[in-house]
């Protein structure tokens, strides 16, 4: 069991306004950070979990609720909500939450990680098109919907992707052409993972049963070693 790391709900500033999310820090206080980006189902227990977990291995981690407040385990209410938010938006607010982790002193690196699911896999992609050198690496697990940018001209990060093979949402050839998209338009180091599981293989509360628990120890094994290469 992971050892028990301080937490705490932060407000930031974003978008002209203030935003929220949920803050786990290291037990020494202080750490590279990192933004934990939601699943269309909302900020979940699970999401939480992962921000924990990251902090148990020396990160500061935070991670914004792009819903205010609204969690769902319904994927035709998770599919209305995202479809109401859209890329511009989100990585506006995420912008925001990269802004309020560079200016923390609990903070240590000089710029900031990215790992998102889903969703939130998506918006680490818009993230690091969006704010370039200030994001030193970006892990998206199987992200799809109106997240997912046109253009990765703007990525400078080193780019780590977990995708499934039976991935219905977002099948394994389009990732292929994802990967040497990003590749071919940034110049940055791109690596995709592929496993033989489906959609959303990370989340060990997914309600559809998704969850493959070998092939989400290992793709968070690489993401922990991809995060503590490259922020820094």
């Amino acid at each position: 069991m992971a050892e028990k790391t301080p937490h705490q709900n932060v407000s930031f500033a974003s978008a002209g306004g203030e935003a929220h999310g949920y803050l786990a820090l290291p037990a020494s206080g202080q750490g590279p950070g990192v933004i934990v980006i939601q699943e269309w189902w909302g900020l979940t227990d699970h999401i939480r979990d992962v921000a924990d977990r990251l902090a148990a291995e020396g990160f500061v981690a935070l991670a914004p609720d792009l819903y205010g407040g609204w969690i769902t385990h319904d994927g035709k209410e998770a599919g209305k909500m995202m479809s109401k938010l859209p890329e511009e938006e989100g990585a506006r607010l995420l912008a925001g939450a990269v802004d309020y982790l560079l200016a923390s002193d609990a903070v240590t690196s000089s710029t900031v990680g990215a790992i998102g699911f889903c969703m939130g896999g998506g918006f680490v992609l818009a993230l690091a098109a969006q704010q370039g050198d200030r994001i030193g690496a970006a892990v998206p697990f199987y992200g799809v919907g109106q997240a997912v940018p046109d253009s990765y001209t703007g990525v400078r990060a080193v780019v780590q992707g977990h995708y499934g093979e039976q991935d219905s949402s977002y099948p394994a050839e389009k990732a292929r052409a994802q990967e040497e998209q990003i590749r071919r338009e940034s110049g940055a180091k791109v690596e995709f993972f592929y496993y033989d599981a489906p959609h959303a293989f990370h989340n060990d509360e997914n309600p559809q049963g998704n969850y493959r628990p070998e092939e989400a120890k290992l793709a968070w094994e690489r993401s922990v070693s991809c995060l503590k290469a490259n922020v820094k």
